[in-house]
């Protein structure tokens, strides 16, 4: 039993130092997060053309406002925070962009539930003699 505790217990050090390590290297990385900006702002120019505004508007502000963020990061030099913040502004426009568009699709689902009632009724109106 003891073995088995002591093996786990120095797995979670060996991932407790692998994790360390990672979040060091990312800490270490001093170039400004263009991609990860230029992707935020595509994902929110998607939500938008996808009606977001309208279906989505407090996803699509959040998003809006990290990527602002993100941007006084980069101008800041606090390139770690501004890659965080991108990535959370991109998370947040495809948010709204999956929201706008389900919204969308249960719309036009209600639209075509209609239509085969009505059709339905017809079908058994002349059904009727």
């Amino acid at each position: 039993m003891d073995r088995i505790v002591s093996r786990y217990r120095r797995l979670g050090i060996a991932g407790v130092a692998g994790l360390a390590v990672l979040l060091g290297a990312c800490a270490s990385t001093g170039t400004a997060p263009t991609s990860q900006l230029a992707t935020a702002r595509a994902s929110i120019a998607q939500a938008e053309s996808a009606g977001a505004l309208d279906s989505a508007p407090l996803e699509l502000l959040s998003a809006r406002d990290k990527l602002g963020m993100a941007e006084a990061a980069v101008r800041e030099e606090r390139f770690v925070r501004a890659r965080r913040l991108a990535e959370q502004a991109e998370a947040d426009a495809e948010l709204a962009e999956h929201k706008a568009r389900t919204l969308k699709a249960e719309a036009a689902a209600a639209e075509l539930a209609r239509t085969n009632e009505v059709l339905r009724k017809e079908a058994d109106r002349k059904a009727r003699p």
